[in-house]
């Protein structure tokens, strides 16, 4: 099987299994499994036995991962009735897509519903005010130790996915999780390498055996918003996770970040050398061009010459009928994405945005982009005659 040498990093131990994988002809489609959870020779026979689980069998809602080893699992969610929670990829779009299979759906269709192209066929998003209750989470993992020590691929989406679902009550902490894996990747992990954002897994299904792991180290409490790294990073990525850090913002909760500056200059993460979005989007005050009217913002003359001082708009629709243009403006200060004028049409759950030049309002909309207000995701987008636009905001006045 996979040996460790004493002392081994996490990246040491995820190559290894990778490598192991690939070298004992276990890995499966999709290949190399290398910076994935990789899927493997029997994979749909340990998905199996989780029918034989209780918390399985007692669960309504369930919360499966999208890998494609955790496909089996989706399929015997489905055929079992309960509601599966999958999380949007790589959650740019909300949080979970819940999927609905249509009525009378035959075996061959819910086969499909399980499989990543399904996913997004029958899926009907969930925002953070879904009031999901998530009954049963199933992870994948890289490795796990029969301690329910687990390693993931190293980007941090399973743990924050996690660190989310606690923030918006949906698990509890006795809510049980599971994760599925090939017998080679449950080995000896030293706890040290653990964090305390790390999730731990209650039980271990392998194509040979069920492990209950007893874990008693507790589960992430929430977002640890002060670790910069998880949070700053993962903020360029994860449009939600601005909603929810404004909701616990509002709730009175410290949701400050350390010093960001100094901790992005660290950042060289594998994860993030590969996100060039992440410098791009994780200095909001300095790259929004957050100035109010009769402030300076600077900024570089190209971008000035770019936007050419045209007033351009940007067309906010989806807004909740319970929502107030207060809460959207405290909103929008909150993003720093004030405009220069705002048109507020309620009635029409729509608003239009005015900010001083092209690159302004696009980075509005970049920040703006997943938001969620009074239960609804907003829709967010440079809006798409600007001409006709004057005349809707003269029409509204009246």
């Amino acid at each position: 099987g996979v040996r460790l040498r004493a002392g081994a990093s996490k990246w040491d131990i995820r190559e290894k299994v990778w490598d192991y994988l690939e070298s004992s002809g276990l890995a499966d489609f999709p290949r190399p499994v290398h910076h994935r959870i990789p899927n493997f020779k029997g994979s749909h026979q340990a998905c199996c036995s989780i029918k034989e689980l209780d918390v399985f069998n007692r669960a309504h809602e369930i919360k499966v991962d999208p890998d494609k080893p955790l496909e089996g699992v989706r399929l015997a969610a489905l055929q079992a009735r309960k509601t599966l929670l999958v999380p949007t990829p790589r959650l740019r779009t909300g949080l979970f897509n819940k999927i609905v299979p249509p009525s009378g759906a035959t075996k061959e269709i819910l086969r499909i519903c399980a499989s990543s192209q399904g996913i997004k066929e029958y899926s009907v998003p969930v925002g953070l005010d879904g009031k999901a209750r998530v009954d049963l989470v199933v992870v994948g993992s890289v490795a796990v130790s029969e301690k329910g020590w687990r390693i993931g691929k190293g980007e941090g989406y399973a743990d924050m996915e996690y660190a989310m679902m606690v923030s918006m009550g949906a698990v509890q902490e006795d809510t049980p999780v599971i994760t599925i894996v090939h017998d080679c990747q449950v080995l000896d992990i030293a706890e040290e390498l653990l964090d305390d954002h790390d999730l731990t897994v209650d039980y271990i299904l392998t194509p040979t055996r069920i492990i209950k792991t007893d874990c008693k180290r507790p589960k992430p409490q929430g977002i640890i918003w002060h670790k910069a790294r998880t949070c700053y990073e993962m903020l360029g990525k994860i449009p939600v996770l601005k909603s929810l850090r404004y909701r616990e913002k509002q709730a009175g909760k410290d949701v400050t970040l350390q010093d960001e500056h100094s901790d992005l200059a660290n950042a060289n993460t594998p994860a993030a050398l590969n996100e060039k979005a992440v410098a791009e989007n994780t200095r909001p005050q300095a790259a929004m061009g957050s100035a109010q009217p009769g402030q300076h913002s600077i900024e570089s003359d190209s971008l000035r010459l770019e936007g050419s001082g045209m007033i351009t708009t940007v067309y906010v629709g989806n807004i909740p009928p319970s929502l107030r243009v207060s809460e959207l403006k405290c909103a929008l200060r909150e993003f720093h994405a004030s405009p220069l004028r705002l048109t507020w049409q309620g009635a029409q759950h729509r608003a239009f945005l005015d900010y001083k030049d092209k690159a302004t309002a696009e980075s509005a909309v970049s920040s703006l982009k997943g938001l969620s207000l009074g239960g609804n995701t907003l829709l967010v987008e440079l809006a798409k005659n600007q001409r006709n636009k004057g005349q809707v905001e003269i029409n509204s006045q009246k």
